[in-house]
């Protein structure tokens, strides 16, 4: 069995800029900290950019510097989370290297429960935006401050049009992280198979564990129990 690489971050495609400096990377990571708390308090309608620089003690020029709204800074916080799923599991599969096809399984939907209960932020956006609601603009937060960015002499255009890209089918970029993991720990290639596999196997838990925590807060364990049963008889026999 090979050592399971983690899958590569990669820089989320809603920044307007890629902090270079530690200084600037710890104050996105403030920002975006600040969006997933004040995403569990208050839900996405309510989110602003102006309220999130408040949470993390930055000024406004600092959120436009790196978004361009609420949504790009959103759909980074979406690729954050994504990145952070994809380091536990390769983590839980890089200590069990003898795990087999229904440990794996048991791996990618554990870890991603764990996120839904204890992650900040992520019972509303996991690896993707919300819907945008009718009124949302995609220029700025309800006219708040669009021209803060342009005042900031940085670079506009590109990461709205990035962050809606992004956020137009995030459960593949999730599928191709997941297969990516699999086909290593499991020895066997990525095809198209497999692909094809893995994504009806994470639109339909996707579904059932929304059902799960819309019934239980917690996640209910019983549909929790029926998702892993389902995965085991579906995916398994592909992952042998």
């Amino acid at each position: 069995m090979v050592p399971v690489p983690q899958t590569r971050p990669q820089n989320p495609p809603a920044l307007r800029r890629t902090p270079v400096q530690q200084r600037s990377a710890e104050r996105l990571a403030r920002i975006l900290d600040a969006c997933a708390g004040l995403l569990d308090e208050s839900g996405y309608e309510q989110l602003s950019t102006r309220a999130v620089a408040a949470r993390a003690g930055v000024p406004i020029g600092s959120v436009y510097r790196f978004f361009g709204n609420k949504r790009a800074m959103v759909a980074a916080l979406a690729h954050r989370n994504l990145d952070e799923y994809a380091r536990r599991i390769s983590d839980r599969l890089a200590s069990a290297p003898l795990l087999d096809a229904y440990g794996a399984i048991d791996g990618v939907l554990d870890e991603f429960i764990e996120m839904k209960r204890t992650v900040p932020g992520f019972a509303l956006v996991d690896f993707g935006v919300p819907a945008a609601a009718p009124g949302d603009s995609a220029e700025g937060d309800a006219g708040e401050g669009e021209g803060e960015g342009v005042r900031e002499g940085e670079e506009g255009g590109g990461g709205e049009e990035a962050a809606e890209s992004a956020a137009e089918d995030p459960n593949r970029l999730v599928v191709e992280r997941i297969c990516e993991l699999l086909a290593t720990h499991l020895n066997r290639p990525a095809d198209d198979g497999l692909r094809r596999k893995v994504l009806v196997g994470v639109e339909t838990a996707d579904a059932l564990v929304r059902l799960a925590f819309r019934t239980d807060p917690a996640g209910d364990p019983a549909l929790i129990d029926e998702t892993r049963q389902l995965l085991y008889a579906y995916l398994a026999p592909s992952l042998a």
